[in-house]
C-alpha cells in the first residue's frame, strides 16, 4: 500500500503538538514537522516523535510555508495538519481504503475533508463553521499554496468531498478563549488589510456599515448561527466586528485619508441595512415555523414590504 507522508507547520505549539502528533499513529508512514523559529519546545517535542524537523523564517501566516514543507514530504500521498488538530481514527481508515483500493487511472488527486471546529468549548455546527471542508490529503504536485492568507490552494486533476459526517471530521481545537480569537484577529486583519491595500482597494465609509452587516446576516441567518445558540451569536457577532476592524486597518493603511460624509448617506446606508436584517429575520422565522399556514403568511409578507 501507498505510504503516507503527514505535514505539520509549527510555531510555538509545545501546549498542542503532542495531541496532534500522537493521532497520527497508525496512519503516516512519516512526520515532517516544518518549525518557524519557534522560542520553546516545539522542536523537542516534534523529535520525540521521530519527526523529521525541518526551520523555516518567521513569517506571520502558514501559507507561505506550506510548500516548503511538502517539499520535504518523501511519499507520494501527503496529509497536511495543523498543530491545534488531530485526525479520527475514522478518517483515518477511510483515507487508507481509499489509497488501497484506489485506480490509477480513476483515483482521486486530493480530497476535502471536513473539520470539526471547536470555539469556546463547543462544536461549531453552523454559522459557516460546518462542514469547513479543507483540501488536506493529496498526491504531492497536486497541491500547492499562494501566499494569499486563509486562500484555497491551486489544485490540478481530481478531486472529492469527504462525506460531512462528525465521524470523519478533522477535530480542530480552534479559540479556547476570546483572547485567544482577539490576538488572531488583530494578526489576520493586519495581513488582510495590508494584502486589500497592495491590490489597490479604496477605502469606503460605507465598508465600515456594509461589510460587518452582511457578515453578520450570512453567519447568523443564512447559514443559521442561531442554531448554535449563544456561541452562534457571539461568534456571528465577533466576526462581524473583525469586518470593521479589517477595514478600519485599510483606511490606516491610506493614511487616514479624509473622505466626505453626508450624514443623509450614512442614514440611507442604515435603513438599507436595516431592511437587510428585516428580510433575514423573516427568513429564519420561514425555515423554523413549523406550520404551513405560518410560512406562506411570513413569504408573503417577506414579499410585500422587501422585495
Amino acid at each position: 500500500m501507498a505510504k503516507i507522508s503527514a505535514v505539520v507547520n509549527t510555531y510555538n505549539e509545545e501546549k498542542k503538538l503532542s495531541r496532534a502528533l500522537s493521532s497520527l499513529k497508525g496512519f503516516a508512514s512519516e512526520i515532517v514537522v516544518v518549525d518557524m523559529m519557534s522560542t520553546d519546545k516545539t522542536r523537542e517535542i516534534a523529535k520525540k516523535y521521530n519527526a523529521r524537523v525541518f526551520k523555516h523564517r518567521k513569517i506571520s501566516y502558514v501559507e507561505p510555508a506550506r510548500n516548503f514543507a511538502i517539499e520535504k514530504a518523501k511519499y507520494d500521498w501527503v496529509f497536511i495538519l495543523d498543530a491545534d488538530e488531530e485526525i479520527p481514527d475514522a478518517l483515518k481508515i477511510y483515507l487508507k481504503k481509499e489509497i488501497k483500493s484506489a485506480n490509477r487511472w480513476t483515483a482521486p488527486n486530493f480530497y476535502r475533508i471536513p473539520r470539526r471546529n471547536i470555539i469556546f468549548g463547543k462544536w461549531m455546527k453552523h454559522a459557516g463553521w460546518w462542514p469547513d471542508y479543507n483540501i488536506r490529503f493529496f498526491k504531492r504536485g497536486t497541491v500547492s499554496w499562494n501566499e494569499i492568507i486563509h486562500s484555497v490552494p491551486a489544485t490540478s486533476g481530481k478531486g472529492i468531498d469527504i462525506p460531512s459526517n462528525g465521524e470523519l471530521g478533522i477535530k480542530h481545537r480552534h479559540y479556547s478563549s476570546l483572547e485567544e480569537y482577539m490576538t488572531r484577529m488583530n494578526r489576520y486583519t493586519t495581513i488582510q488589510a495590508r494584502q486589500l491595500n497592495k491590490k489597490g482597494v479604496d477605502f469606503s465609509w460605507k465598508d465600515l456599515i456594509t461589510k460587518p452587516t452582511a457578515e453578520f446576516l450570512r453567519r447568523y441567518f443564512a447559514e443559521e448561527g442561531f442554531k448554535d445558540g449563544l456561541h452562534g451569536l457571539n461568534l456571528s457577532l465577533l466576526q462581524a466586528f473583525s469586518e470593521v476592524v479589517l477595514y478600519s486597518k485599510l483606511w490606516q493603511k491610506q493614511d487616514f485619508k479624509k473622505r466626505k460624509i453626508d450624514v443623509r448617506d450614512v442614514e440611507e446606508t442604515i435603513i438599507k441595512s436595516y431592511k437587510d436584517f428585516s428580510w433575514w429575520i423573516i427568513t429564519s422565522k420561514i425555515s423554523i415555523s413549523t406550520k404551513l399556514i405560518n410560512k406562506l403568511w411570513l413569504k408573503i409578507k417577506r414579499k410585500l414590504k422587501y422585495q
